[in-house]
């Protein structure tokens, strides 16, 4: 699992300091994006060829995590 977290690179110099896939130009939020529009995982790979199947796997456990906070009850 943290193999896969290390696909993904931010660099404050790059997409705004976005979390990107493997130091590429692509945002973790691309990739959900098109998750989001319906596409499936092959369709990803197809329509962005640089990516491989690893690194969509990186950008779901990514923002997983992300989302994964304590919630504080009253």
């Amino acid at each position: 699992m943290s193999t896969l977290l290390e696909r993904i690179t931010i660099n404050p110099q790059q997409c705004g300091g976005r979390p990107c896939i493997r130091g590429m130009r692509i945002r973790v939020s691309d990739v959900l994006d098109l998750f989001a529009a319906g596409l499936t995982a092959e369709e990803i790979l197809v329509e962005m060829p640089d990516l491989e199947a690893d690194d969509l796997k990186a950008a779901l456990t990514y923002a997983a995590r992300k989302l994964n906070h304590p919630v504080l009850v009253a």
